[in-house]
Order: C-alpha cells, then structure tokens, then sequence
C-alpha cells in the first residue's frame, strides 16, 4: 500500500474515491478527504489527483471542497460503463439509425441529453465523463446540468453551465480516460424542500464535437434519455426539447454523478448483472431492486444514506478472461476486471451488496471457479477498506430458455448459494433465492415473471417489479446503517 499514498500539507492522504473507510488495527478509520479537483483515469492504472491542479484550484478559491470541514465527495448515481456502442444488452430501445451516422463514427456534432436520478440530493455536484472504451480521443463542450422537466425539457431558470479544469467549458478526453467536471453549484436544490426533489432527476446536457469515434456507453438505462440529429450543433443550453427529436434508454460517456454531503454518509454500491441493472422492470419506473432498497433506507435514514448500481446486463464474475473495445463481450469486463473502476473509485463508497454468477454458469464455469471469484473480489475490497460487504443469493432461472434453464445449472446455483449463506465470507447475506423462488417448483415465483418492460410472460430468469420489490424488501437494512460496524471474520 506504500505506493499508493501521497503526501499532502504533512499528511498522508490517499488517491481514489473519498471517504472509503480502511480496517487499521482491528479499529474503522475514514480515509481522508481526497483533492476534489478534477482527474483523469486511464483504463487500467490507478487514479491519480493532479495535485498541480488543485493547488491552483484552491489558490483561486474554487475549489472543490465545502468550506469548512466535515464534508466529502460520495456518489449519488452511477451508470457502469461496459463497452462501445452497440455491444450490449439494451432494452426498449429505439432503432437509433437515425440517431448515429454509424456505430465507427459515434455522435458526430450532436447533443445528448441523458435522463439521471440522483440517489441523494446536494447544492453541490460534479460529473464523471468516460471515454473508457473509446479509440480516439473525444471533445465535449457545452455541457450543462439541470432539473429535468417532462419528456425532454429542463426546468426554466435551473440549467447550469458545467465545466472543467478550473472554468473550461472544453474537455477532451483521450481513449481510456475519463474524468470528473468543476464542482457545479445547484442552488434550486437548496432553495427546494428536500421532499419535493425525491424522485425527481437531472438533465444532463452536452456537445459532441466532431465524430467521437466509437462511444463508451451503458446500454440498459431503462429511462429515457434524448438526442439531437448527427451535425445539428450544440443545444445543451437550451430549456426546451425542439432540438432533441431521437429518444435512447442508454447512457453515453457519463457514469457517475457525486453529492457533497456529510462525512458520515453512508454509500451502498449495489454490484452485479442484468437482475442488478433492472432487466425486465419498468421502463422509467425506477423500480429495480436497488431503487427499492434506496427508499427502504432513505424512509429509515433520510439524507444520511445514498444507493448507486453498478449492474451491468451479461456481467460475468470471472470470464472473459481478457477484454478489449475491439472485441467486445455483450456483459462488458469481467466483475474482477471492472471491480476497481466501476466499486473501488467511486466516490465515498461504505457498503457493497453483490449478485452475481448466472450468467458464468450459462456460460459453463463451474462451482469451484465462482466461488473463487467471489473469494477474489471480497478480498480485494477488504484490502481498499470497503466496510461492509452483503452477499446475494443467486436467483433462480430453472426453467429459462438457454443453458441457464437446466437442472444442472440449477443444482450448480444452489451449491454456490449454499456457500454464500454458510461459508462467513460476506458480512451479511440477502437471500434473494428464497425471495423469490417458487417452493414448489423451485423456479422463479410466477408472479414475478411476466415482463414489466415490455409486457409479455417474461423469461424465467429475470423478475419483474413485483420480484425486485421482493428482493429490496428481503435485505435487512441495519447492515447498511450509517455509521453501521462490520461483522468481519
């Protein structure tokens, strides 16, 4: 770990994400602060905070910390990027022919506008942009961030300019990079009540220059965002829609929003597949089993608390065993290979509820291999001092379509189930297989199987509203307190 602290004013800091709490002698310790300014990643490396920067950002005084102390960066949404457009598993999309020249060429002088829930509300925010998968640099300017009115306007009067290094309304970003804006100050969020904002969203809106060339994306947004014709120029500062005549339930090059808010703010990562990324809920329902525990805890905690998903449709735990943008895997990365990206660095995270594992038994991986998997990547987030780590059930798919139907496959799933339950690696354990299953016929309860997205009996394999709600409702949420202590083995 030597190599990964920095010294700051006398005192080691550490790069990354603020606010992950690190185990030190039997005894939790915050991490410290890390610079807000913003950084660039590149895929594969370690973050690193360009601490010239954010000197001169402090020197200016806009910087990106709160006066006064007690306050960090945590994460408020995210949108895991798995991968170039088209490589995915989106749903409900609309034929996007009209909207893209050509999946080589990407956006080509045109302005997204994405739809984007934020977990936990603040004066305060800033934007990650990604150009993770990308083959050549990319160059975004006006960007702005709004209230999101209806389909695709944002409220008069609440659009805010965004920016980059230090007052650059510009960003280029080059292939594997991605990197956080200015902090952007919100102020309609502090004038509203904190109810009033519940369950409402942002409009995130900015300018493709030129041809972006193949673009980073998260396929199943499950909401609807919107996009400008190729070359119709920049329109992000506009509150009205006209400009906007295409519609995608995607992300493109945006995968996290975080929130200045209280030390103590407890940030759960829910970490997984397509049942984690909402596959079968209600399009712009906000109903997955992530947003459902989201309301348990903030009913339980208020402010205290933020819930981001890190799912991705087809995600693997072990497999492929190597991943590249020219050859994509419809699932993205493998969880291994994606862990420290898309958990590890975002920001101020304190708990991580996993599920994951159908897709690599469909794929043929046998028991033993998950189980090391997941041995793996607990081990990797004890030693970056993720506090509380709750295991998941796999749910059942007996019966499905494909190789994940099967009673071999089945008879595997409840081997590794059995192991998350007993073994004592997870802090906790949320039992979404007895959530969800059919004692009887040991598949997926019937009532959880029709297809809330877009009708229809569903597959087997992924549970509808009514099965994500009982998923949310099977975690016990005290694990997940603020200011909650692990159980640690």
């Amino acid at each position: 770990m030597a190599n990964n602290l920095r010294k700051r004013n006398e005192s080691w800091t550490f790069p990354g994400a603020a606010g992950v709490r690190l185990v030190q002698c039997g005894a939790w310790r915050r991490r410290p602060r890390a610079d807000a300014s913003a950084r660039t990643l590149s895929r594969g490396q370690t973050a690193t905070v360009v601490v010239t920067l954010a000197v001169f950002v402090f020197a200016a005084g806009v910087g990106a910390q709160p006066s006064g102390r007690g306050h960090q960066w945590v994460a408020s949404w995210a949108a895991s990027a798995h991968g170039p457009y088209p490589s995915g598993n989106a749903s409900a999309q609309p034929v996007l022919d009209f909207a893209f020249e050509s999946a080589e060429r990407g956006a080509v002088d045109q302005t997204f506008r994405l739809i984007i829930k934020p977990d936990l509300w603040g004066t305060r925010v800033r934007l990650r942009f990604a150009n993770t998968f990308g083959t050549q640099p990319v160059v975004f300017d006006d960007a702005f961030v709004g209230l999101h009115g209806g389909a695709g306007t944002v409220v008069t009067g609440t659009n805010r300019r965004v920016t980059f290094e230090n007052g650059k309304t510009r960003l280029t970003l080059a292939a594997g990079q991605s990197a956080f804006s200015d902090p952007v100050a919100l102020d309609f969020a502090g004038r509203a009540a904190s109810s009033l904002l519940s369950g409402r969203k942002l409009a995130v809106s900015f300018h493709a220059v030129g041809s972006t060339g193949p673009m980073t994306w998260h396929a199943k947004a499950l909401t609807t965002s919107y996009l400008t014709a190729p070359r119709a120029g920049s329109h992000g500062a506009e509150a009205g829609d006209e400009a906007f005549p295409f519609t995608t339930t995607s992300w493109f090059f945006l995968d996290a929003l975080d929130v200045i808010a209280p030390d103590e703010t407890a940030v759960v990562a829910c970490f997984g597949d397509s049942i984690t990324d909402g596959t079968a809920s209600t399009l712009n329902g906000d109903d997955r089993w992530p947003d459902v525990l989201s309301r348990r805890l903030h009913a339980a905690y208020g402010s205290r608390v933020s819930v981001v998903n890190a799912g991705i449709g087809g995600n693997r735990i072990v497999s492929p065993a190597t991943y590249s943008p020219a050859a994509p895997f419809a699932g993205g990365p493998s969880a291994l290979d994606r862990l420290d990206r898309d958990l590890l660095r975002l920001s101020g995270v304190s708990a991580v509820v996993w599920l994951e594992g159908i897709n690599d038994l469909s794929s043929g991986a046998d028991v033993e291999a998950i189980v090391a998997g997941l041995k793996d990547g607990v081990a990797r987030m004890r030693a970056r001092g993720q506090t509380r780590i709750i295991g998941a059930t796999i749910t059942s798919s007996l019966g499905s379509a494909g190789a994940s139907g099967t009673a071999d496959v089945d008879a595997k799933r409840q081997a590794i189930n059995r192991f998350i339950r007993t073994s004592g690696l997870f802090d906790g354990v949320a039992d979404f297989d007895a959530a969800t299953r059919d004692p009887a016929s040991g598949a997926l309860a019937a009532a959880y199987q029709p297809n809330s997205t877009i009708g229809g009996p569903g597959d087997r394999l992924h549970p509808n509203r009514a099965g994500y709600q009982a998923m949310g409702n099977a975690i016990d949420i005290r694990a997940l307190a603020p200011g909650g202590s692990s159980r640690r083995r």
